[in-house]
C-alpha cells in the first residue's frame, strides 16, 4: 500500500522495554539487510538505564561513572545522553531514496513532530542552532526555572542512505541520572520532562500522539 506520492506507508511497532545493546543492533541489521522493498519502520519503545555516546562524544562529559547503568558507545551523531523508563524512545528506519528529503530536512521534520505533540499538551519548544533536540521556550504558563531545559534528545545515523536512531522524549521519568552527565556535552544544561511541567498524561497515548506527529511530517 503507498500514500498518493507513491512514497510506502511507514510500518509502526510498539515494542514495550528493550535492552539498548540488543535495539542498537537490530537497527544496524535492519539497515546494512535493507532491500529496495524492505518498509520503511518505526519503532517506539522504552529502554532500562542505559549513558550512549555519539561519534562526537568526549568520554569526560560523564562527571560520575554509576557501575549500575551501562555506558555503550554508539555510531549514531551527538553528544553523551540518558536513557530510562517513562522515556519515549522513536526510532526512524526510512529508505531516504525513495523520499523527498536529505538529512538536514529528516532531522527538521522530527523535532517539528515532536513539537507538534508537546504544544497539543500547552508545552511550548524551541530549537538551539548547533543543539538538535527540543528546549523548553519562555512561556507563561511555564516556570522560568525550566525555561531553557531540555526535553527531547535527537541523534540519527545516515548509512547506505538509511537512516537508523532517532529520538528520544523525556515523558515521566528519574531525571537524577542526567546530572551525572554534561547533556549532550552542554556544561550546565537542565533537562526536563513533561511529569514535572504538570502534565500527568499516560506514557503510551503521548506514544500515540507522536506517533501520528511523526507519520504527518514523514510522509509528506
Amino acid at each position: 500500500m503507498e500514500t498518493k506520492t507513491n512514497i510506502p506507508i511507514i510500518q509502526v511497532h510498539y515494542l514495550g522495554l528493550q535492552e539498548y545493546q540488543l535495539t542498537y543492533q537490530k537497527m544496524r541489521s535492519f539497515n546494512q539487510e535493507r532491500q529496495a522493498e524492505t518498509p520503511d519502520e518505526i519503532w517506539f519503545l522504552q529502554h532500562p538505564p542505559v549513558y550512549t555516546l555519539g561519534l562526537a562524544a568526549d568520554p569526560s562529559n560523564l562527571l560520575n561513572f554509576n557501575a549500575q547503568i551501562p555506558l555503550i558507545q554508539t555510531d549514531r551523531g551527538g553528544e553523551i545522553t540518558y536513557h530510562g523508563p517513562g522515556q519515549i524512545i522513536a526510532y526512524v528506519l526510512l529508505d531516504l531514496k525513495r523520499r523527498p528529503y536529505f538529512a538536514k530536512e529528516l532531522v527538521f521534520r522530527i523535532e517539528q513532530a515532536v513539537m507538534n505533540t508537546l504544544a497539543s499538551y500547552q508545552v511550548q519548544v524551541e530549537r538551539k542552532m548547533g543543539a538538535p533536540g527540543l528546549y523548553i521556550a519562555k512561556h507563561d504558563l511555564i516556570d522560568p526555572k525550566f525555561h531553557g531545559a531540555k526535553i527531547a534528545a535527537l541523534g540519527l545515523k545516515i548509512a547506505k542512505k538509511g537512516s537508523y536512531h532517532g529520538v528520544a522524549l523525556n515523558v515521566d521519568m528519574d531525571l537524577e541520572p542526567f546530572k551525572n552527565i554534561h547533556p549532550c556535552g552542554y556544561v550546565g544544561l537542565k533537562t526536563v520532562d513533561m511529569r514535572t511541567l504538570g502534565i500527568s498524561e499516560n506514557i503510551e497515548m503521548v506514544s500515540k500522539q507522536l506517533c501520528n506527529d511523526l507519520l504527518q511530517q514523514l510522509n509528506y
